[in-house]
């Protein structure tokens, strides 16, 4: 019995799309079922198809997750600045194999691929001593009876450890998912037709190379007594065709043909064969899913920044330090219950390049205010 859920890309396993018929009239066409195959929306498939293989998914995730990863976290304790505090050393350097810079970016790499990132604390004797980071397609997360998570089951092959959930055990940060109640939703998923059409037009287009740059036709075989084509006649045609005229080394041979059969090209115009802008609007899709403006990626068209410095600023803006508050936020109630104390870990905004511009505006406009003090000037512009 048919499953009437199965979608039209649900094909099973080993079953062939291609399909090959002989028609009465002597036309041998050979053709494929148009059937669209979509990425997986796991956290390998994503990663494999999208960070491993596209190169504006590839440079999207990078720039958003070094240009966060660059911007240093200042600990406060109340209103009180600590810049000696033991937070601000375990972060800079969080474990003996990673560094401050490479765990941030690592972490908002798995943010932005899986739409979860796992933090996991080793203490020796009580204190917090290293910050590890877990993969998040090794995690299972288990249910206790009221629906919420009561543990995180971490498999490394045969290797599987339980880890407790809560203030005391891993910190999970999500981005937020409509539908599930403990997973986040990746901003690659959303993109997820767009990566697939731009690995697609990639993959065509190097076939095409491949076969001397010029699509496929058809042979006819038009005898002047008429008739067609014998079983043991096709099966070597086909046999001739596939051994001898097919793979880059076999590119522009010429074909050697028998009484009664022609070679009809099948060329598409240009207008048809626009891979290029097609390109270039899935690329458009995939920047936008992550909040990079495509300027800052080099896609051309649909630039509604004027400049690329007001583009970088509304990256900054928009993309980049919405997530580090989000990260900041977690990380400091995980760690406050960590160390038994308070502490609110905040982004420096003074050292964010691109928000140069928008600091040296509002200290102007500070110094113009003659009604303010020096001390209600320092505390506008956040000393």
């Amino acid at each position: 019995m048919k499953n009437p859920f199965r979608l039209p890309w649900h094909r099973p396993a080993g079953h062939e799309a291609l399909r090959e018929t002989k028609a009465a009239s002597g036309f041998i066409a050979i053709a494929h079922e148009g059937r669209a195959h979509w990425t997986g929306r796991s956290y390998v498939a994503l990663a494999r198809e999208g960070f491993m293989r596209n190169p504006v998914a590839h440079r999207a995730v990078r720039l958003i997750s070094e240009a966060a990863a660059n911007v240093p976290l200042l600990a406060y304790e109340g209103t009180q600045e600590r810049s000696d505090h033991p937070v601000l050393a375990l972060l800079a350097r969080p474990n003996g194999r990673m560094g401050g810079h490479d765990f941030l970016e690592t972490l908002y790499g798995h943010l932005l691929l899986s739409g979860n990132a796992y933090v996991d604390a080793a203490e020796i004797g009580g204190a917090v001593r290293e910050l590890h980071l877990l993969r998040p397609d090794r995690i299972r997360i288990l249910e206790g009876r009221d629906g919420w998570p009561e543990a995180y089951e971490y498999r490394v092959g045969s290797l599987v450890r339980r880890i407790t959930a809560g203030e005391e055990g891993l910190l999970h940060l999500r981005l937020f998912h409509p539908l599930d109640d403990h997973l986040g939703f990746p901003p690659l998923a959303a993109a997820q037709m767009a990566l697939d059409l731009s690995n697609a037009a990639a993959t065509w287009n190097k076939a095409l190379l491949d076969n001397s740059a010029r699509p496929s036709g058809a042979l006819v075989y038009q005898p002047k007594e008429g008739g067609n084509l014998s079983a043991d006649q096709y099966d070597r045609l086909k046999t001739e065709l596939d051994e001898g005229y097919s793979g880059p080394m076999r590119a522009g041979r010429p074909l050697l043909l028998e009484g009664g059969l022609d070679w009809k090209a099948m060329g598409l115009s240009p207008k048809d064969m626009d891979f290029v802008e097609a390109k270039n609007g899935a690329a458009r899709d995939i920047a936008l899913a992550f909040g990079v403006p495509p300027m800052l990626i080099g896609i051309p068209g649909d630039n509604t920044y004027a400049n690329y410095q007001e583009a970088n600023r509304a990256f900054y803006r928009l993309t980049v330090l919405p997530m580090i508050f989000r990260t900041a936020t977690a990380l400091s109630g995980w760690l406050s219950g960590r160390f038994g104390e308070t502490v609110k870990l905040v982004p420096d905004l003074d050292q964010v390049t691109g928000l140069t511009g928008e600091r040296s505006e509002v200290w102007a406009r500070m110094k113009e205010a003659d009604f303010l003090t020096d001390e209600e000037k320092r505390q506008a512009v956040g000393y």
